[in-house]
């Protein structure tokens, strides 16, 4: 098994199965009031260059629900690239803590610090993948139909949870339909690992500028926002990029049946409105929730599969 999680892809459909079995199963024994100490005495330390909500809390609350503790880590107080190397923070936290999650703008900062590191490290955001988020996505679909017959539409831009979602689509043999402009498409190398993915578990992965043929038919309408962080300066140009690809109530009536995704946080009246973000087919938070018991799983993978 692989020691860090970095992308889906690394790991194998059956130990991504596994690892969203124990999801459920942690989730139902938190409903139950329980709360298994398997990761009791350990430490988390988390590296996050940018603002988080969802993915600094369901880390720091699951490492303390497991029995472990977090310590959160803030660039300016580590200064990785201006007080010291990748290489040296990683070695230095491999000698004192247990695993590092890292959010970072660059995708190779977190192969970087994986590749020092001894413990294992864990991706929580890049600029290309967002692993984590793609598997509470999985479980979230996975509670509301088996995962072989989900159609899942994703509208908008082809961004680093398009990129995860793709992958993990294409590993546990989801079908996607991706909906995006022509210029925003997910980037080319994730896109074929996912097509190759996809010819082993049976995954249908398709392509298309038009969301309504992307939505018809479909149980899972996805969105996300249309310029993620560091893009503020394109945001101007990515809403003119992406005005035709809102989720709303007329786009959702060409799936009547579907329930709607966005990995949050949203930007309303853009990419998709209150109305649908806020209505009966929503479940946003249950994806947000899912988070937490996703994240469970994968502490104990990667610290306890040894």
């Amino acid at each position: 098994m692989p020691k860090d999680f970095i992308s889906v892809a690394d790991w194998s459909p059956e130990a991504l199965n596994e690892i969203l079995a124990r999801a459920g199963e942690l989730k139902a024994l938190l409903k139950k009031g329980e709360r298994p100490q398997t990761l009791q005495g350990r430490t988390l330390a988390m590296y996050f260059e940018h603002p988080s909500l969802r993915t600094h809390v369901t880390f720091e609350s699951g490492m303390t629900q497991l029995g472990g503790h977090a310590i959160f880590l803030s660039p300016d107080r580590i200064g990785i690239g201006t007080r010291e190397t990748a290489a040296d923070v990683a070695r230095n936290l491999s000698r004192w803590v247990d695993v590092i999650v890292a959010r970072t703008a660059s995708h190779s900062l977190v192969e970087d610090l994986a590749r020092m590191a001894s413990i294992p490290v864990i991706n929580g955001l890049t600029d290309r993948l967002h692993p984590c988020q793609a598997m509470a996505d999985m479980l979230t679909i996975g509670e509301r139909s088996a995962l072989a017959r989900a159609v899942v539409a994703f509208i908008g831009d082809g961004n680093n949870v398009a990129n995860s979602l793709a992958l993990a689509a294409g590993s546990l043999g989801v079908e996607l339909r991706l909906a995006t402009p022509r210029d925003y498409r997910p980037q080319p190398e994730v896109w074929r690992r996912a097509e190759e993915l996809a010819r082993a578990s049976g995954a249908r992965l398709t392509w298309t500028e038009d969301p309504v043929e992307a939505v018809k038919g479909a149980n899972f309408v996805y969105t996300d926002v249309w310029a993620s962080m560091g893009q503020e300066k394109e945001a101007e140009e990515r809403r003119r990029a992406f005005r035709d690809y809102q989720v709303n109530d007329a786009l959702l009536a060409h799936a009547p049946d579907a329930w709607v995704m966005h990995d949050l946080p949203a930007h309303r009246g853009e990419e998709i409105t209150s109305e649908v973000l806020d209505g009966p087919r929503s479940i946003v938070l249950d994806q947000a929730e899912n988070r937490l018991h996703a994240q469970k799983a994968v502490l104990e993978r990667v610290l306890l599969q040894g």
